[in-house]
C-alpha cells in the first residue's frame, strides 16, 4: 500500500490567492479516482525554501490518499496538470510505502 502526497500553494507566485473552489475540484477528483482522499485545507503549512540566495515563503495545504498501487504514469500527468491548474514550475507529489494496522 502507498501513501500519495502533495503540497499546493494558496497563491500563485504573483501572491493571487487560489478559490476554494480549486482545492474542492482537486478534493472531488481524488475522491472519484482514489475512493478517499485526506486534505488539510484549513490549517496551511508555512514552506520556506532558497532561491537564488534568498528565502522564499509560501502557505500551502496538504492532500493524501491511499492506494494499493503505485500509477507513476497516472501521477506524472496528474502533477503536469496540477502545475498548470496552479501555474507552478514543479510540483512535489510523494510516495511513501504505508501498512495499516
Amino acid at each position: 500500500m502507498y501513501l500519495i502526497q502533495f503540497l499546493l500553494p494558496l497563491r500563485d507566485n504573483e501572491g493571487r490567492p487560489f478559490l476554494r473552489a480549486d482545492f474542492e475540484r482537486v478534493r472531488a477528483e481524488l475522491i472519484e479516482r482514489f475512493g478517499g482522499v485526506t486534505a488539510f485545507l484549513q490549517s496551511p503549512a508555512s514552506g520556506a525554501w532558497k532561491e537564488e540566495g534568498e528565502t522564499t515563503h509560501d502557505e500551502v495545504v496538504l492532500f493524501e490518499v491511499m492506494s494499493d498501487a503505485l500509477d507513476r504514469a497516472w501521477w506524472k500527468g496528474y502533477r503536469a496538470e496540477l502545475e498548470r491548474r496552479f501555474r507552478q514550475e514543479a510540483l512535489l507529489v510523494r510516495a511513501l510505502g504505508a501498512e495499516t494496522l
